[in-house]
């Protein structure tokens, strides 16, 4: 988020709107922070869960919470916002907005059906996502910006799994 620090000048006799203003403004800074770092939390979450199921496959997550993961969410129709965040998360590394753009046309067509010009609409979605502290964005080496999910990788532990000879001697087939 972008922060800018600005004097406004309250008449005396208004001191208590700004002592209302003021506590507004701390408590609307706190939500956002705490909106910005459980959107952080579910996608890491999601990322972990998504990975769980290619892993052992599909049916070790109910059939509703496979499709929470694999189109962000409840709804039937996602918007841009929404499709881009779950393009993000399952990247899996930075993309490019043009790869994003093709992620969305494959797993979400109708979405950027909507929109005119949807590299503008992707990159604008991405760079708020950036600004809501669910992203971050950089020049890659080939001199392009890229964008990538911002999952906290300390937030979620997993137990180390034990596998048994026969399950050790399968995964080094792979």
């Amino acid at each position: 988020m972008k922060s800018e620090t600005s004097v406004y000048v309250v008449p005396a006799d208004n001191q208590h709107v700004e002592q209302v203003v003021q506590a507004a403004e701390r408590e609307l800074r706190l939500l956002l922070q705490q909106r910005a770092d459980t959107m952080k939390r579910i996608g890491t979450i999601k990322q972990t869960l998504a990975g769980l199921a290619r892993i052992f496959g599909e049916s070790v997550l109910p059939p509703e919470l496979l499709r929470q993961i694999a189109d962000g969410g409840p709804r039937k129709k996602p918007g841009l916002t929404r499709a881009c965040r779950v393009v993000l998360m399952e990247s899996g590394s930075p993309i490019e907005v043009r790869r994003g753009c093709l992620e969305l046309r494959k797993r979400f067509p109708e979405v950027l059906a909507r929109h005119k010009n949807p590299l503008a609409s992707v990159t604008t979605v991405f760079s708020r996502l950036v600004d809501y502290g669910e992203a971050r964005s950089f020049i890659a080496d080939n001199g392009r910006r890229v964008w990538e999910w911002v999952a906290d990788p300390g937030a979620i532990t997993l137990p180390s799994l034990q596998l048994s000879h026969s399950e050790t001697e399968a995964a080094s087939q792979c």
